[in-house]
């Protein structure tokens, strides 16, 4: 069998790693009433987005989740977004 020749530009190059926004800016505070910092992390569909995608730590995330669970619980961001078509 013939080996294949590796293309240099096929490599792929290390993610680079976002610092988390709440490690970096100790003043920001994660609370239940602050919705438009909670809306930031929530998707359209009012899904939490995951820790991959949005750059913040563990504890950071853990702590974002529980605040956008308890606004859930009183009514401040919704459950579940329905889009109609």
């Amino acid at each position: 069998m013939m080996e294949r020749k590796r293309n240099p530009r096929n490599r792929r190059e290390p993610r680079k790693h976002r610092k988390c926004p709440f490690c970096a800016n100790s003043h920001i505070d994660i609370d239940y009433k602050n919705i438009d910092l909670l809306k930031r992390y929530v998707n359209d569909r009012g899904k939490i987005i995951p820790r991959k995608n949005t750059g913040i730590c563990a504890k950071h995330q853990r702590r974002l989740a529980k605040e956008i669970k308890r606004a859930r619980f009183l009514a401040l961001i919704p459950y579940v977004v329905y889009t109609y078509r």
